[in-house]
């Protein structure tokens, strides 16, 4: 068997899911699993959740129960050992105090993701913002930090950034609506550059990035921002929804059914990359004039 790659994150993750259809096949509830195995519902649900980390005693009576043997059973035990390895990743290192829970969950998802799939509405991806546009964001954005956190949050971002190249580049695929390219974030000077900056990054192969144009009217006007992660090995896809809030975690069949379906609708509905990148090149004239 292929040795596995992926992250503590994303094994607790996996690792919860196989459990949870295995208890699901045995017809049992989360309830009844904990009385069989001398533990407490929320534990269960926790684990297969993956927001918690199952201990080897635990896994040992789950796999009992469940009567998992040979290659499953393989297989379950190798994403138990990722899943409880001791790696603190960088951005948690130097930046933990900043980081909300689903923050946290986005950052360790994108580190073990193929593909990004990224609508915004109202502003830019994170991805292919200028250090300048980023600063002005999240200085509006979070009016209560401080400059040093606020600085903190930049460098987070940029080093995001870092995937789109090198080695196993994260492919990134985004839809924005027109809007995104007329506030002028930062000041005019500042969305100059961003602009440019997008014409640049568009280059790489794998970038894309397409424009509901203000034509298409209600197209672009009746969602909120989201991304969805993909990834290698037939692993599920996991999806953010953003809001004030911050980011709340898709992760059930039906919600990421919707949520991949309305990304092909917008995506459709957007101009082509070639089309995209001739609406860029019109606003920075537009704003150079």
């Amino acid at each position: 068997m292929a040795a596995l790659e992926m992250s503590p994150q994303v094994a607790r993750r996996e690792l919860g899911k196989e459990l949870r259809q295995r208890r699901e096949r045995a017809g049992l509830t989360a309830e009844e699993v904990a009385e069989e195995v001398d533990s407490s519902q929320s534990q269960v649900t926790r684990v297969e959740s993956g927001d918690r980390t199952c201990s080897k005693e635990l896994f040992a009576r789950l796999l009992a129960l469940y009567e998992v043997e040979g290659a499953p059973r393989d297989r379950l035990t190798e994403l138990l050992t990722i899943a409880r390895r001791r790696q603190v990743p960088w951005y948690r290192k130097r930046y933990g105090d900043l980081l909300s829970k689903n923050y946290d969950r986005v950052l360790g998802f994108e580190e073990d993701a193929t593909h990004r799939l990224d609508y915004q509405a109202v502003l830019l991806p994170a991805h292919l913002q200028t250090r300048e546009y980023a600063f002005a964001v999240t200085g509006s954005g979070w009016a209560a930090l401080g400059p040093d956190q606020i600085d903190g949050l930049v460098e987070i971002r940029m080093a995001r950034q870092l995937r789109l190249t090198g080695e196993n580049p994260l492919n990134l695929d985004c839809v924005i609506t027109q809007a995104a390219l007329t506030f002028h974030v930062g000041g005019r000077d500042a969305m100059k550059q961003q602009l440019g900056h997008l014409l640049e990054v568009t280059e790489l192969p794998n970038i894309s990035l397409r424009i509901i144009p203000w034509e298409g009217g209600e197209n672009g006007t009746q969602n909120g921002s989201f991304n969805i992660f993909k990834f290698a090995d037939g692993l599920d896809d996991v999806a953010f929804a953003e809001s004030v809030a911050g980011s709340v975690l898709l992760d059930q069949p039906m919600d990421l059914r919707r949520v991949n379906r309305l990304f092909t609708n917008l995506a459709a509905k957007a101009l082509s990359p070639e089309e995209s990148r001739d609406l860029i090149t019109n606003v920075e004239r537009e704003l150079t004039a």
